[in-house]
């Protein structure tokens, strides 16, 4: 029988069985998105099964049949900054807290990055040391689309895929697959939908190592990186402007599809967002790129953007957002460095 962990709650249940310490997220009506409770439980059951000799390995799963998570509680982020965001730096601070030391766990840490996994849901999968994807993953950092800027160590890894394939994921927020997030460094392992009951029991009976030999499969081709050509030549551009005409000007579709999606976006977070990438290339460890999103993502929720993003997809869901400013033409550099200030006070590990 398994044995209960002493760190339980409602929204992240936790467990031990056969040695293998069982995380779920458990808002499944939300699509598990994060709330500082579940960051706190995450913490805490990760702290104490790290010193526990009994647990060897731990597993990350999502409640429910619609995906691992789906970002963070952005409307209580919402509420948070229309009343000066303590309550949203606050959650930042503790989740980026725990992205990091995900990285770091000593042990075996599988998460099951399948379905929808998207903003805090890559945070809390995509720095594990055993990542696996199936072919239902459903992978974005769409945070451009709501007037904010990709963090939970989005930016490290955006900045270390291939080519620029990490700027149209960021610029364009789209989704993409479990083969993508492979190709694009978000993941190690693939293993079909249909296996991942199996693949479970046999984790919790025999072992990662089992588990990982009899279900793993290759991947099938990732149409990201099989459109490398023209996502490297549109991107290179200095300005998001720049890559918005390259990318018109392209003559195949999905380019074109890419610049119509991008023009949606908000034109300040576009701008950040590439400047945060490009800085992150040049950090060298996860812990400086989250103390640079920290700094961003603080700024961000002082800003109009962050605000109406949020309204209009799922406040009003009136689906019409008021960018400020209101085009890639209108944003001014100094606006775009004020989001990379030192925060008061600043991430620190």
């Amino acid at each position: 029988m398994a044995a209960e962990s002493p760190e339980r709650s409602d929204e992240v249940l936790t467990s031990v069985n056969g040695g293998v310490g069982v995380l779920t997220l458990n808002r499944p009506q939300a699509i598990n998105s994060l709330n500082l409770t579940m960051v706190t439980a995450m913490t805490a059951a990760l702290t104490a099964w790290e010193q526990d000799p009994a647990v060897h390995t731990v597993l990350l799963t999502g409640a429910g049949e619609r995906g691992l998570c789906a970002g963070g509680d952005v409307v209580a982020l919402y509420h948070s900054a229309k009343v000066g965001g303590a309550d949203a730096r606050r959650f930042w601070y503790d989740e980026y807290l725990l992205n990091a030391a995900i990285s770091w766990f000593p042990k075996p840490y599988v998460s099951m990055m399948d379905g929808i996994v998207m903003g805090g849901g890559v945070g809390v999968g995509a720095h594990a040391n055993t990542r696996v994807v199936t072919d239902t993953t459903k992978m974005a950092m769409p945070e451009v689309g709501i007037g904010f800027i990709p963090d939970v160590g989005g930016t490290y890894l955006l900045s270390r895929a291939p080519g620029r394939l990490g700027l149209h994921a960021a610029l364009t927020g789209a989704p993409f697959s479990g083969a993508d997030a492979i190709a694009l460094g978000f993941a190690d392992h693939f293993v079909p939908h249909a296996a991942l009951s199996d693949f479970t029991d046999v984790l919790l009976a025999d072992g990662l190592d089992a588990a990982l030999a009899g279900y793993s499969d290759e991947p099938p081709p990732s149409p990201l990186a099989d459109q490398r050509d023209w996502i490297d030549a549109c991107y290179a551009g200095d300005s998001v402007a720049e890559i918005v005409a390259d990318l018109t000007m392209n003559g195949t579709p999905e380019a074109a599809a890419a610049a119509k999606l991008i023009n949606t976006r908000s034109p300040i977070a576009l701008s950040v967002t590439l400047e945060s990438v490009r800085r992150a290339a040049h950090l060298d460890t996860l812990e400086e790129v989250l103390i640079q999103e920290y700094r961003v993502s603080c700024a961000a929720v002082r800003s109009h953007d962050f605000v109406e993003g949020i309204r209009a997809q799922l406040v009003d869901k009136d689906r019409n957002p008021r960018w400020s400013p209101a085009d890639l033409a209108q944003v001014d550099i100094a606006d775009v460095d004020r989001y990379f200030a030192s925060a008061e006070p600043d991430l620190t590990f």
